[in-house]
């Protein structure tokens, strides 16, 4: 009998950012793949799907994803769906963000932070820690 696939949801409201992290999951193991292009559309499709595993970026429109990775951690059945936090916050303001800032801004922080640019070694080695391969 096979297992059944994992399923990543990816969020971002840049294409270009969707397709590279896409590339990069796609790049760890044969995944069913979900994106959404606002932290909105994020939540609804977390809530629809029950992703393995969340690949979001921080600032979006509609609701950034700080706000959608709260309103996930609502949902029992998404509360230890192990989050990965993409940002270009300190690119475009200069303010570096980091796990430790969300964990005391939210009480809790993500499986993982990566600064944008991401480097694509790291996203990879996330993703596989996050989904235990």
């Amino acid at each position: 009998m096979s297992e059944e696939k994992k399923t990543v949801l990816i969020v971002d409201d840049q294409e270009d950012a969707r397709l590279f992290a896409e590339t990069v999951v796609s790049e760890v193991g044969d995944f069913d793949i979900v994106t959404a292009s606002n932290g909105e559309m994020g939540v609804e499709k977390a809530k629809e799907v029950v992703p393995d595993l969340v690949v979001m970026d921080v600032m979006m429109p509609v609701k950034d994803g700080f706000h959608a990775f709260y309103d996930m951690r609502q949902d029992e059945r998404l509360a230890d769906t192990p989050i990965i936090m993409l940002t270009g916050v300190s690119t475009q303001t200069g303010i570096k963000f980091s796990e430790k800032d969300m964990d005391e801004y939210l009480g809790e922080k993500p499986f993982a932070f990566l600064d944008k640019p991401v480097d694509p070694e790291k996203l990879e080695e996330a993703v596989r820690k996050a989904l235990g391969l």
